[in-house]
């Protein structure tokens, strides 16, 4: 088995990127969902809300802004350009107050990125909206019924990583291919970008094998396997047209449906030394431990 593709979301809930490489931090690859969007009561705004804020691809830079520095130094993922169909590309950095921001357990303090950023976001969503950055991401636990009173996570619903495999997207593709055949419907198979995932697992010969795995490292990082991945709408919403359609929850709940949920990908937490980071490269070797 490989690491066929990594993926980073630097804003939650919209578009994300591939890279070749990524260093793996304790609450998840560096960068990665440390950004959210709020609305004007101060509610964290996806997706499932909003399907148009998918057509922002946001993308990491360095601290550098404008010809100057901030802070003295770099910023660890702070400074984003956003590129969008609505508006020239914008390059925005938390300069503004701290707000308090509630996600699921827990809420936690984020850094505002100030008015410029407000303003593009908005003309996107339709709506006012704000940009905030999550300075100190070793704030915010993870559930603690799955991990370690160590654990942590940055913006993202619930765990550092997400992984799925191409095994498990071919079958789920079958799948869906045989109730659009049973409904007279022209098949549509699913692209791995609609479920989000940081790794994707390429080599693995049983769909679905990830279920049982409790251990696995990729290329030098070991991680633990916290929980399945239980699956929203935000996986029927078209990336190209921005709308909602029925699949692939419809079929996974017809073949993958557990506990009133359906499950697709599990959710993984790196297993670092304390005070050290990881790294992950397209290629490495995966081995179930």
């Amino acid at each position: 088995m490989k690491l066929a593709s990594i993926s980073r979301y630097p804003v939650k809930s919209t578009s994300g990127h591939e890279v070749t490489e990524a260093e793996v931090q304790p609450w998840g690859l560096a960068g990665d969902r440390r950004h959210v969007i709020t609305d004007e009561s101060g509610a964290v705004l996806t997706a499932r809300q909003e399907p148009r804020l998918l057509a922002c691809v946001p993308v990491l830079n360095s601290g550098v802004l404008d010809g100057g520095v901030l802070d003295g130094g770099v910023l660890d993922g702070g400074v984003l350009t956003l590129t969008g169909p609505h508006a020239e590309p914008l390059t925005v950095a938390p300069t503004g107050p701290r707000s308090v921001v509630h996600l699921p357990r827990t809420s936690v303090e984020v850094t505002d990125c100030g008015d410029a950023a407000a303003a593009w976001l908005s003309g996107l969503a339709g709506r006012p909206v704000r940009l905030g950055w999550l300075d100190d991401p070793a704030r915010r636990p993870v559930d603690p019924a799955y991990g370690r009173p160590e654990d942590r996570v940055s913006l993202a619903d619930a765990f550092p990583l997400l992984l799925t495999t191409t095994a498990s997207l071919a079958r789920l593709n079958d799948w869906i291919a045989g109730t659009a055949l049973e409904l007279g419907e022209e098949p549509r198979p699913i692209p791995m970008r609609r479920f989000r995932p940081n790794v994707v697992i390429d080599g693995v010969t049983e769909p679905f094998a990830e279920d049982e795995w409790k251990r696995l490292r990729i290329g030098e990082v070991e991680f633990r396997v916290s929980k399945g991945c239980d699956r929203c709408v935000l996986t029927t919403v078209d990336t190209t047209t921005y709308r909602k359609g029925k699949e692939p929850l419809r079929t996974l709940a017809r073949h993958r449906r557990r506990n009133g949920k359906v499950w697709f990908g599990v959710n993984l937490i790196p297993d670092l030394i304390p005070g050290t980071y990881g790294r992950l490269a397209q290629g490495d070797p995966v081995l179930v431990l």
